[in-house]
């Protein structure tokens, strides 16, 4: 179900496009979503699927001369889209701070961590520095990092992945945001760092009452962590839910192949997991119906004509899927 709070941050019809050499490419298309005091939510699907588009052009992080950002991301009392680059600077980091999931290339090699935090923390803050100082080893301790005055001395290269991604969380736990962006957080982890860094994501949140967007191509790391989950295709969110109705009860055919894909805890040992058949849409060209029916088993002619609707089914009213064979269509371009 839905909260019966205003969300925090809301995007309406929100739209991201690039400029290519083989057209402009709709990399995010007219997508409604909300994000809640306190809840994470997880945002999913296959790589190019609009994930950090979507998130990224929200706070100005990818946006330039070949790229295009439309609809409305209402913080607060601020559209995110037409606020000038400095207040989208005062935002950043302060009210909505970044988990990049690169966090060797994110933090600065030749900069030692602590410096980096207290950098972050005097910007946003009147801090002095010894007080400054003083809350990023304490922000080091409470990200779970065992050494956090040595962690404050070091460097990052002097880290493993996975304490580089710590790192990288009280940097950006250092103002207390009201939003937290992970954008794929535990890329390049092995599953059991991923899963350590995951809780500890989830935690935090749960301490500091912080909302999460979660961005993860992998639907199975979400479920012990996310409150709703997002699914997206070819720039369109596709199913929205609880953990528990996307993951118990996919509706979408995109969102079962994504579950089915995952490699089973139980059961006997697979030789070859399943995979959604055919590529995922790139470039300029996009079908006038549904995106995914041409992968889709379960696609009829009619799903060439018309871009699905997201709607509830016969699930919980919150529960909103965008497949044909469940529900109504809106003509294309519409």
């Amino acid at each position: 179900m839905t909260p019966k709070t205003d969300p925090v941050l809301s995007l309406r019809n929100f739209s991201v496009s690039f400029r290519s050499s083989e057209g402009t490419v709709p990399a995010v298309a007219d997508v409604d979503l909300d994000l809640y005091p306190g809840e994470l939510l997880a945002l999913v699907g296959e790589s190019g699927s609009g994930k950090s588009a979507l998130t990224m052009g929200m706070i100005g992080l990818n946006r330039g001369p070949g790229t295009t950002v439309g609809g409305r991301a209402t913080f607060g009392d601020t559209d995110l889209v037409t606020a000038t680059e400095k207040d989208l600077r005062a935002i950043r980091g302060s009210e909505i701070a970044v988990v990049f999931q690169d966090s060797l290339s994110a933090l600065n090699p030749i900069q030692k961590v602590g410096a980096q935090i207290v950098e972050m923390l005097r910007l946003h803050s009147a801090l002095g520095r010894r007080e400054a100082r003083a809350r990023a080893v304490e922000l080091l301790d409470a990200v779970g990092i065992v050494d956090p005055e040595g962690a404050y001395r070091s460097y990052p290269h002097e880290f493993s992945g996975g304490m580089r991604q710590r790192v990288m969380i009280a940097m950006a736990l250092a103002n207390d945001p009201r939003v937290l962006v992970a954008d794929e957080p535990t890329t390049a982890l092995d599953v059991t760092i991923q899963q350590q860094v995951l809780r500890l994501i989830k935690r935090l949140q749960r301490e500091t009452g912080s909302s999460v967007i979660l961005v993860t191509h992998d639907l199975g790391v979400v479920a012990e962590v996310a409150d709703r989950v997002a699914v997206m295709y070819a720039g369109r969110i596709v199913e929205i839910g609880t953990v528990d109705e996307v993951v118990g009860n996919p509706r979408h055919p995109y969102t079962r192949g994504l579950l089915e894909s995952r490699t089973p805890v139980h059961g006997p040992r697979l030789t070859r997991l399943p995979a959604i058949g055919g590529d995922p849409i790139r470039g300029a060209e996009r079908p006038d119906g549904c995106a995914f029916a041409p992968r889709c088993s379960l696609a009829t002619p009619d799903c060439d004509h018309g871009i699905p609707l997201l709607l509830p089914a016969d699930s919980p009213p919150g529960h909103l899927d965008a497949c044909l064979t469940n529900r109504v269509k809106v003509p294309a371009h519409a």
